[in-house]
């Protein structure tokens, strides 16, 4: 990764600018998945996709597991979405998603919007229980 001046998080949704610009609204999320694990290589940013999510109860785990879209850094989760509109379960499962894997802080993106801009193309979710600091090259 090669950040001067820009956080981590900026060159991120810049990354998603990029693929929404080149490729627009209307496709579907594993299209934006693998066009922004492309556009983050070459901006230098490590990223997973795919990232199993496990869920215990009471210390146990219980077998069933999730998916984050894609894990950027081993600290920010972006959550992708092609849909009309983001809906509040689409929110919860972001949060959950940071609870679960504590992280600090996710984006949830729609690339099915008309303009992509904060409110509607993405939103920044913290996880407010993440006790750690958070680096300054991060947020």
């Amino acid at each position: 990764m090669n950040i001067k001046n820009d956080t981590l998080a900026y060159m991120v949704i810049g990354c998603a600018m990029e693929v929404y610009k080149a490729l627009g609204p209307g496709l579907l999320e594993s299209v934006y998945q693998k066009a922004l694990l492309k556009e983050l290589a070459y901006n230098e940013i490590q990223a997973e996709s795919e990232v199993p999510i496990d869920v215990s109860y009471r210390g146990e785990n219980l077998g069933i597991g999730f998916r984050m879209d894609i894990l950027v850094e081993d600290i920010i989760v972006l959550e992708l979405k092609s849909v009309a509109k983001l809906e509040d379960i689409h929110y919860k499962q972001l949060l959950n998603y940071l609870l679960l894997t504590d992280k600090p802080l996710g984006y949830l993106i729609n690339f099915n919007v008309p303009n992509f801009t904060l409110g509607q193309g993405y939103d920044k979710i913290r996880n407010l229980r993440y006790n750690k600091p958070i680096p300054d090259w991060v947020i």
